[in-house]
């Protein structure tokens, strides 16, 4: 009985090993099924034969391409900038008195010479009625000098009078003419502190908030005074630009070229105004090896204002008829800086190229590319010398117009950074 049921019982280790090999086997087989479903899928009905081997080609790029024109192209200077006024004025009064009446609202316009104030003229007015009696008094006294002196010198020709009565009569009219002059400079005096008291605008400009209230007592001493004005047309613009610019700035301006400046809002995207650059300072900042330069404003529609922050952009100089790419197809790598040049064959070729001015999407060619060549400007990360690309409909670009604003006015723009091409591609 122990025979028989020994004989029909297997070893635990030899079940094992058929159960892991079966388990194998069936592994192997699945892993193939799928693999050859996968390759069905991938190669799909129509789809191009295998390579040696049996691998496929890769798959094709699909890009963007835009074309090389010949056109002009602006050499420009991107700064920050400060908005000032070219006139602030703190309005106070030149003579001391009560102040009757305010007669300005506060951030109303106003041009110069307008009354801003009234101060009580009452004892400046006395005061020149005095100074005015002043001068007919010794007017009076000075007629009646002359007379006696003219009485006397007829008398001293008959040895009448004496010679020292004559001299002093002299003197005498010579003093009051001294006075009347006297009493007529107190007398303008007077004339001007009364006009005084009506405080005018000096100059055109926006008022600020009150500073002070009707019925107060106000004098010459007064910090704060009265209101400030702020001359909002024209306006100018202070911005610095590096030292190195100087020299090509200079030359135009000596020229006599009118440069023209554009305002950006803070966010760099918005135009704001158009004006023209006026002048630079006298000396360098050491410390940031910049220099200042200022540009005017007409502001006629007042959207700068003082202290605000602005992107600035200033036009140079204009190169013309030169060819121009997007800078979206400038790629840097190994070759240096080039582009991905689109074939006929619908393959691409790596250009190595010369760059000009860089303006927003803009870029100038000095060599390397002719007006006409279509370049990659999407889809670039991934090509090398002699790929077969895809171009995607539609998706051909050209550099915007000579008269479209920089894309990035607070800074120079940056060139597009490509994916460096292997040595292979290089050569």
């Amino acid at each position: 009985m122990d025979k028989q049921v020994s004989g029909r019982a297997e070893s635990p280790p030899a079940a094992v090993r058929r159960s892991w090999r079966s388990t194998v086997i069936l592994t192997v087989v699945a892993l193939a099924a799928i693999g050859g479903l996968g390759a069905l899928y991938w190669r799909g009905p129509g789809s191009a034969p295998a390579g040696p081997g049996g691998r496929m080609p890769p798959p094709q790029a699909s890009v963007s391409v835009g074309t090389v024109e010949r056109g002009d192209i602006t050499v420009t200077v991107q700064a920050l900038g400060t908005v000032t006024s070219t006139s602030t004025v703190t309005v106070r009064p030149q003579v001391s008195g009560q102040l009757l009446s305010v007669n300005f609202k506060e951030g109303q316009s106003v041009k110069r010479g307008d009354l801003i104030a009234q101060i009580d003229p009452r004892p400046f007015q006395a005061t020149l009625d005095q100074a005015k009696a002043q001068v007919d008094r010794d007017q009076a006294l000075l007629e009646g000098a002359k007379v006696d002196l003219q009485r006397y010198q007829g008398l001293s020709a008959q040895n009448a009078v004496p010679r020292q009565t004559l001299d002093t009569q002299k003197a005498l009219v010579a003093q009051y003419t001294a006075t009347i002059e006297a009493d007529k400079a107190q007398l303008q005096t007077a004339a001007i502190n009364l006009d005084f008291t009506q405080i005018r605008a000096p100059v055109d400009g926006r008022a600020g908030l009150r500073l002070v209230d009707q019925g107060n007592y106000v004098t010459p001493g007064d910090t704060s005074g009265i209101t400030v004005l702020t001359q909002l047309q024209p306006i100018s613009v202070v911005f610095s630009v590096p030292e190195d610019r100087l020299a090509e700035i200079s030359r135009r301006l000596k020229a006599g070229a009118k440069l023209a400046v554009h305002a950006f809002d803070r966010t760099g995207q918005n135009r704001i105004a158009e004006g023209v650059l006026e002048t630079f300072d006298s000396q360098i900042d050491q410390t940031t090896g910049t220099i200042k330069l200022r540009a005017s404003f007409p502001n006629e529609d007042q959207r700068l204002y003082p202290n605000q922050f602005v992107n600035v952009t200033l036009d140079v100089d204009t190169h013309s008829g030169v060819a121009i790419a997007p800078t979206s197809g400038i790629q840097r790598g190994v070759p240096g800086t080039f582009a991905y040049l689109l074939n006929a064959d619908q393959t691409v070729s790596v250009r190595p190229i010369t760059l000009g001015v860089t303006t927003g999407e803009k870029v100038e060619i000095l060599s390397g590319l002719a007006p006409g060549d279509q370049i990659v400007v999407e889809g670039a990360d991934r090509l090398r010398d002699g790929a077969h690309v895809t171009v995607r409909p539609g998706a051909a670009r050209s550099p915007p117009a000579a008269g479209a604003p920089p894309a990035r006015p607070g800074g120079q723009p940056e060139a597009h950074q490509g994916r460096q091409p292997d040595r292979a591609a290089a050569q």
